[in-house]
Parts: structure tokens; sequence; C-alpha cells
């Protein structure tokens, strides 16, 4: 049942708050700056107004989560901290002498309570509101970009899986403590995967039967890191794909298994808009949606700053619809060609075709593909195969025994032709130069926030995540922007 959930409890001690959580504390800050009761109203359909035990309240489970987020810990570890750091208990809205929950109610509120909220846009959509009524966004431009978060469960096997966590938490203990080592099980020799389960929880045990060890903070989050994972595989998680997760490409060489955030960011390095997709989506593809889930947020918006993988035809025709300039470079492809400048025909003006290296013309010409429709158009010029099939330059050329010899040139659209023509301008070049503050936000996300790793399984898990990340970072961006002002 949710009923007073808002209510303060009063205590005698509620004054140490005073005099330990000072003013400019970061948490006291951030309740000073957000009314969290818009939780309160998004999620009072999730529980009985009139019935049953008074819940937790969802605002301090909220509060949970966002402490999770902030200082990048587990469960256990952000409930254990509330227990005596003030500015934790301060934040929650609870009295000194107050006891915590149990972890685990954490996981079923993330299950039971947010599953169908649109949790990421609601939280974007609040700390914009924010922003704008203290008159912190000024801009009108949004840059671009997307950023990849391994999946927690890799495509290791899971006997691979539950080895590396504890190697690492054995690693950590032998730091502090190397005798450690003959009181360790010995490793299984086995490939069975209850072995290596059995393995590990004799290895909790162990450490878990020498307080020493056990209490190190350090040791602690390691260990607390195989708990969950041995918790879950007893659970029927598969460790060795998450179901959702996706190989995508950071580069021709390089690819990772997990999913993408696409992300829209203010001037003012406020992310105004994300989605979570699969880690194989082309970035491309969603800038459409970052524009409108920004201008939702009540953003006005004029210029749009990207990379490469955002200049689609679609895109630079949605922009100029839009009224909205698109920095964004061409694909080298298209402004360039695709073949190297020492294999590239030369053009005859007077004649209109192309003449190849050896100084043969083409002898005619057809244009292929439809005109405004997708793909750009091609103009494919024809050799006369019989002066191919003795030119002292057909290595490379002609490959003996084709039936034709053909040259391909693809038409540039109109789009295409004024995007070429806009980047190559100084307020292009000098607008691009804003795209490297999205990059920053990006590492911040991941080597701040915990973002470079899922902290779940599941396209739904990998949304709360990003909506509780990017809500803390935000949270930040605006504080660190008002103490600027003073």
């Amino acid at each position: 049942m949710i009923s007073n959930q808002e209510t303060f409890h009063l205590s005698p001690f509620i004054a140490i708050y005073d005099i330990v959580v000072p003013k400019d504390n970061m948490l006291r800050q951030i309740n000073e700056l957000v009314d969290f009761t818009f939780i309160l109203e998004e999620l009072k359909t999730k529980y009985c107004v009139d019935n049953g035990r008074n819940a937790i309240p969802p605002i301090r489970m909220f509060k949970y989560l966002l402490l999770k987020a902030i200082f990048d810990v587990s469960d256990i570890d952000v409930v254990e901290r509330s227990k005596y750091d003030m500015s934790f208990k301060y934040f929650l809205d609870m009295a000194p002498e107050d006891s915590v929950i149990d972890p685990s109610s954490l996981t079923k509120f993330r299950r039971l309570r947010l599953k169908d909220v649109s949790l990421l846009d609601m939280l974007i959509g609040k700390t914009v509101e924010i922003a704008l009524e203290k008159k912190i966004i000024k801009s009108t431009s949004i840059i671009v970009d997307a950023t990849h978060t391994k999946a927690r469960y890799n495509q290791k096997s899971p006997k691979e899986f539950l080895q590396e966590k504890s190697k690492n938490v054995r690693k950590t203990v032998y730091q502090f403590d190397e005798s450690m080592k003959e009181k360790f099980p010995p490793k299984t020799t086995s490939n069975e995967v209850k072995d290596e389960l059995a393995y590990c929880e004799e290895v909790i045990t162990v450490i878990e039967n020498e307080p020493k060890i056990a209490h190190i903070p350090a040791v602690q989050e390691k260990l607390n890191v195989l708990k969950e994972v041995v918790e879950d595989y007893t659970e029927q998680l598969h460790f060795s794909a998450d179901p959702d997760a996706r190989i995508g490409h950071k580069t021709a060489d390089s690819s990772f298994f997990g999913f993408k955030t696409h992300l829209a960011m203010s001037d003012e390095r406020l992310i105004t808009a994300a989605v979570v997709t699969t880690g194989e989506k082309s970035d491309g593809k969603y800038l459409q949606e970052l524009i409108r889930k920004s201008q939702e947020t009540g953003m006005e918006i004029d210029t749009v700053i990207g990379d490469t993988a955002y200049s689609e035809k679609e895109n630079i025709h949605y922009a100029k619809e839009k009224k909205l300039q698109l920095v964004s470079k061409l694909n080298p492809v298209i402004t360039d060609g695709i073949r190297p400048k020492e294999k590239e025909f030369e053009f005859n003006k007077d004649a209109g075709l192309f003449i190849c290296p050896s100084g043969h013309l083409a002898t005619r010409k057809a244009r292929t593909g439809k005109k405004n429709q997708g793909a750009n158009q091609v103009l494919t010029y024809f050799f006369d195969i019989e002066k191919c099939k003795v030119c002292p330059l057909q290595e490379g050329c002609y490959k003996e025994g084709a039936k034709s010899k053909s040259y391909s040139v693809s038409i540039k659209s109109t789009e295409h032709k004024d995007q070429e023509a806009f980047q190559n301008t100084e307020e292009f070049k000098e607008k691009a130069k804003s795209r490297y503050k999205i990059e920053a936000k990006n590492s911040e996300l991941k080597h701040r926030h915990g973002y470079d790793v899922a902290s779940s399984a599941g396209l739904l898990g990998m949304n709360m995540q990003g909506a509780m990340a990017i809500f803390a970072v935000n949270l930040k961006r605006i504080m660190t922007i008002l103490k600027e002002k003073e």
C-alpha cells in the first residue's frame, strides 16, 4: 500500500544533518534542486492505495537507484553505505536512527515498479525542464553521437565467466594477504559448470570466514560481484549470451558484444535525448528520433552536429524540411568516390565521356537507378572490349574472359551537392569543432558511472541503467553550471 510516502519522519536527531551534511554537499544540493514527488505521480498506479502493508516509499527506492548510478556501486554496497553515511541517509529522507532496506528490495523495485515506466524519457525530460527553468540552456544546437556498452553476460562460456569473476576476487585478496592461497580450495579440473559453481561458493565461504579480509572494501566489492553472479546463475540466467545483446562494430577491425545508447546533447553539455538499442544498430537511423525527443523536452533547435554517420540522404532531407542545419560531413565515398586516385579515369568534357589510362574513349553510357528514391543514380560508361583485350595496362583493369568493360560513377543528388557545398564553408568548420564535447560526455558516463558494462541482462535493464546514469550526469552538470554563475 502507498500512503503519506512523502512525509518526513520526526526524530530528535534530525539536527545532526545540519552538522554533518554541509550545504555544499552534492546530495544535499540535489535534494534542494529536484522535487522528487514527480516519481510518486509516475508510480502511483503501481501500488495499491488502500490495502496491504505500507510499502517502502517509492521516492526512497528511486533515490537508492540514483545513488547506485552516481557512485557506481552494487545493490549490497549502496545499502551498506546507507547504514553509516549520513549524507546518504539525509538524501534518502531517513532519520539518522532509521534502519535500511534489504538489498533484494531494489531488484524487486526495478522489476515490478519500473518495468512499464518510460523512465529514460521521463528523467531526461525532468533534468532539461530544470535546466530551462534555471535558464541554463541557452543554445539552439544539439550534438549527437552513440556510445557502446558491453553486455554483462558476454560471449564466454558459463564456466569461463565464473572463472573470471572468482579470479578477480582471489587477485584482490592476494594484494592484502598472500597466505590466503593455502586456504582456497583447489581449482576445478572438470568442464562441468556445476563444479565451477561449487568452487565459487567455496571461495565465497573461505573469504567470509576471514573477517579481516572480508571487511576490506576492495575485497568486499569484488566478492559482492561474485555473489551476484552465482545468484544470477541459480536463477537460470545464461552467461554465454545476453538474450538482447548483439555484436556491434566500433571500427572495421574492432567489435563489441552489447548495446548502443544514441545520445543528443546541448552545447551546455546536458543530455537532451537518448535511445537505447542493441549493438548492431546504425547510428544515423536514430537522428530524427533524437531531434524529436529533444524538441519534446522544450528545447528549440536550429543546428544538429554529428559525425559522418548522420549524413545519410534521408537525414539531410529531414533537416532541410525542418529548417535545421546539419553539421555532418558526407561519407568520403560520396565526395571522393571509392577508387584510389591512380585507378580513376579522366572525364573528357567535350565528348561527355570518360577516357581510360590508355587513352581509349568510352563508346557509350547508361543511367541506372531512379531519381530521388533511396541510393543515388549511377552513370555507367562502356568501353570497346576488343581494345581492352590487347591493352598493355589491362592488369588490375580488365579481367581476362570478361564480356564487357565498364566504369561507373555515382550521380550526386541535390541534397548531397548542397551538403558538400555547406561542409566546405567556414561556418560548418567552426560549428563542427563542438563535436568533441559529446565524446567527453560518453567518457564520463563510462568511467565515472559504470556505463562501459551493463549492470544487468536485457534491453529493459539497459534502459533503466541508462536512465539513472544520464539523470545523474545531468544533475551534476546543472549544479556545476549553477555554481559557476555564483
